[in-house]
């Protein structure tokens, strides 16, 4: 079993405890999905299939956090912000500007790449390295720069 699950887990266990319900029900909501994802693709999750999984899971809450901003809904968007809050916990430490910067010259590098058509050899290289600790969307523009320029 993944550390990063157990963590979650006995995260849980305390907030259960403490009778934190807006926690809990935060809590739960990542523990229903690994379990989610675990039966359905039928194994064990990995650490980095946790990460994988609280990214997708935070991106939905920016999304809706958005939404709820843009509608005028200030309880919902509260609420959305307190679950970010709750899933970052378990989020590495995010990458600097520069060390970004740095992964993807080295990336670059080590792949030869020279033009656009090279950019999924650059991506595929940086992220292993960056998962859970950087915006993917982020990291795609500044490859594009970087092979561009």
């Amino acid at each position: 079993m993944s550390d990063l699950k157990l963590q979650i887990g006995e995260t849980t266990k305390a907030a259960m405890k403490a009778r934190d319900k807006d926690r809990v029900a935060a809590l739960r909501l990542v523990n229903a999905e690994i379990k989610r994802i675990e039966v359905d693709e039928r194994r064990e999750l990995s650490n980095d299939d946790v990460l994988t999984v609280l990214n997708r899971m935070l991106k939905q809450r920016h999304d809706s956090l958005g939404q709820f901003e843009a509608a005028g809904r200030e309880d919902l968007a509260q609420k959305e912000r307190y679950e970010i809050g709750v899933i970052r916990e378990f989020m590495p430490e995010p990458l600097s500007a520069e060390a970004l910067a740095a992964l993807v010259d080295e990336a670059v590098a080590s792949t030869g790449a020279t033009e656009m058509k090279d950019m999924g050899k650059v991506m595929g290289a940086l992220k292993p390295k960056v998962q859970g600790r950087a915006d993917m969307g982020a990291l795609s523009g500044l490859v594009k720069a970087r092979l561009v320029g």
